[in-house]
């Protein structure tokens, strides 16, 4: 059980959670983003997948209530604590940097349409 006293520290029960509720939203949709709204990088990351036409779904940590366990969660779960943490079909992919390369070596649109994100046919390379 976390302390009473200390209630600006993440405890782990509470990371625990965070963590459980971050791969419950990664195995339920094709891909997801984690991100902060006010992050350049996370904006560039969600422009890329709504020009493809990707469904994915975006959780802003900064304005989730257990944002700052999520991301400690995150960083526990896949190495990465920065954002955009993206996950694609399951999978973590990483940050912006590495989605755009994947992009630019024309292998995001295929792990996308493996993941159900985008049709096969309305795909735009």
């Amino acid at each position: 059980m976390g302390s009473i006293f200390s209630s600006s520290t993440k405890s782990k029960e509470e990371i625990e959670m965070a963590l459980a509720k971050a791969k419950q939203i990664v195995s339920s949709n094709p891909v997801v983003v984690f991100s902060k709204t006010y992050c350049g990088y996370c904006e560039r990351v969600k422009q890329l997948f709504s020009q493809l036409g990707a469904s994915y779904k975006v959780i802003e940590l900064d304005e989730e209530g257990d944002g700052s366990e999520m991301q400690a969660a995150l960083a526990q779960w896949t190495g990465q604590s920065t954002v955009p943490n993206v996950f694609i079909g399951g999978k973590h992919v990483g940050g912006s940097d590495v989605v755009l390369e994947k992009h630019r070596e024309g292998k995001l649109v295929p792990m996308l349409i493996d993941a159900g994100a985008i049709a096969n046919n309305s795909a735009q390379l």
